[in-house]
C-alpha cells in the first residue's frame, strides 16, 4: 500500500449503498482487485478498489450485473482485450435490438400503407394461392413457416395449408422484410410483437416505448464504458504492465 488513503470494508459499502459482506463477494467474484490484508487478516481497501467499485456500479446499469462482472473479472485477470470485447459484444447485441425495431417501424409503415385487402374467397386460401397473390414461390412460404414466421393451419380432412387474413398479413410482412434484407430473427419479434398487441396501433406504442428504452439504455452504457474507461486510465497510469497498481493487484495494459 502506499500514502493513498485507507479504506475499510464498511466505507466502500457506505460509497455503493451495499452490505459490507456484498464487498466481500465483490472482490470474490473479481469484480474488485485483490485487497491487502493487516497481520490480522482484515480486508484493507485503497483508492484503486474505491475506482473498481465505482466503475462496476456504473456498468452494472447499463450493461447488467452478469456482463458488468464479467468485464470487471477479466480486467482484473489482465485480460483487457478480453474486458473490451465483452463491451464490444454489449453493443453489437444493442445494435440487434435497433435493427429489429427498425424492421418493426417500417412494417408498420407498410400496414398503414396497404390496409389488408379481403381475400378472393371466404374460408381461406391455399398456399399456391397466397404464392400468387404475393408473387412469391410456394417454397418460399414453406421456409418461412419452417423458420416459424408463419403457422397457417390445416384443412380438415385434407391437411391442406389454409391462410387466413392474419396469415396473408403476415406473409406480406415477411416478403417486404425479406426485400429489404432483413434476416429472420430479426423478422420473428416483428410478427411476434404484431400478435401480441394485436394490431398496428399498439405495437406502434410498444415500438417507441421499446425506442425510448433503447436511448435510454444507450447512454447508460456510454457512461459505463466512460468509467471503464477511467478506472483504466488509473490503472495504467499507477502500474501498467506488471499488474500491480498503487493499491495492490490491478488489471495489466497487456
Amino acid at each position: 500500500m502506499t500514502n493513498d488513503r485507507r479504506l475499510r470494508p464498511v466505507d466502500l459499502a457506505r460509497l455503493a449503498g451495499v452490505s459490507t459482506q456484498q464487498i466481500r463477494n465483490y472482490e470474490d467474484a473479481g469484480v474488485l482487485p485483490p485487497a491487502a490484508r493487516t497481520a490480522s487478516g482484515y480486508r484493507v481497501f485503497g483508492e484503486v478498489h474505491r475506482g473498481a467499485l465505482l466503475a462496476y456500479r456504473t456498468l452494472m446499469r447499463g450493461y447488467g450485473p452478469v456482463t458488468a462482472t464479467a468485464i470487471m473479472r477479466a480486467l482484473h485477470e489482465g485480460n483487457v482485450p478480453g474486458a473490451l470485447a465483452l463491451v464490444d459484444a454489449a453493443h453489437a447485441a444493442l445494435h440487434e435490438e435497433r435493427v429489429s425495431l427498425r424492421a418493426a417501424s417500417e412494417a408498420l409503415e407498410l400496414l398503414a400503407a396497404e390496409p389488408p385487402a379481403p381475400l378472393p374467397r371466404s374460408g381461406g386460401l391455399r398456399i399456391g394461392e397466397v404464392a400468387v397473390l404475393l408473387g412469391v414461390r410456394t417454397s418460399a412460404l414453406r421456409v418461412w413457416e419452417g423458420a416459424g414466421l408463419l403457422s397457417p393451419g390445416r384443412e380438415r380432412g385434407t391437411g391442406y395449408r389454409v391462410y387466413q387474413p392474419a396469415d396473408v398479413r403476415d406473409a406480406r410482412l415477411v416478403h417486404t422484410l425479406r426485400r429489404s434484407h432483413y434476416l429472420f430473427d430479426q423478422i420473428r419479434p416483428v410478427l411476434e410483437g404484431l400478435r401480441r398487441e394485436g394490431g398496428s396501433a399498439a405495437l406502434r406504442a410498444a415500438v417507441a416505448a421499446r425506442g425510448q428504452a433503447l436511448t435510454a439504455r444507450t447512454r447508460t452504457m456510454i457512461e459505463g464504458a466512460g468509467a471503464l474507461h477511467a478506472y483504466l486510465d488509473r490503472c495504467t497510469a499507477a502500474g501498467t504492465a506488471t499488474g500491480q497498481t498503487a493499491d495492490g493487484p490491478g488489471p495489466s495494459a497487456r
